[in-house]
């Protein structure tokens, strides 16, 4: 369900997926700037950790927090996640 909800996510394309880790790439829409997406589910915590930054620049003017917020909001609403 998590590996389905990622490749949902536009502009988005998975580049390793295992069964505890998933990998995936972000192209911004305008410049087409690469960020990076990853997920480790750490099942004997019962945690999926992610992280989502950006390859380059200082700044992304928050679009990797509102990126992993979308996330985790589709992950609950489709009961993954709590």
């Amino acid at each position: 369900m998590v590996r389905e909800t990622v490749e949902a996510m536009p502009r988005t394309k998975i580049t390793e997926a295992t069964e505890d880790i998933l990998r995936a790439e972000c192209r911004s829409l305008v410049f087409r700037f690469v960020d990076d997406l990853e997920l480790e589910l750490r099942v004997d915590e019962g945690i999926i950790a992610v992280r989502s930054a950006s390859r380059t620049g200082r700044s992304d003017f928050g679009v990797n927090r509102r990126r992993v917020e979308r996330l985790r909001s589709a992950l609950q609403s489709r009961g993954a996640i709590k």
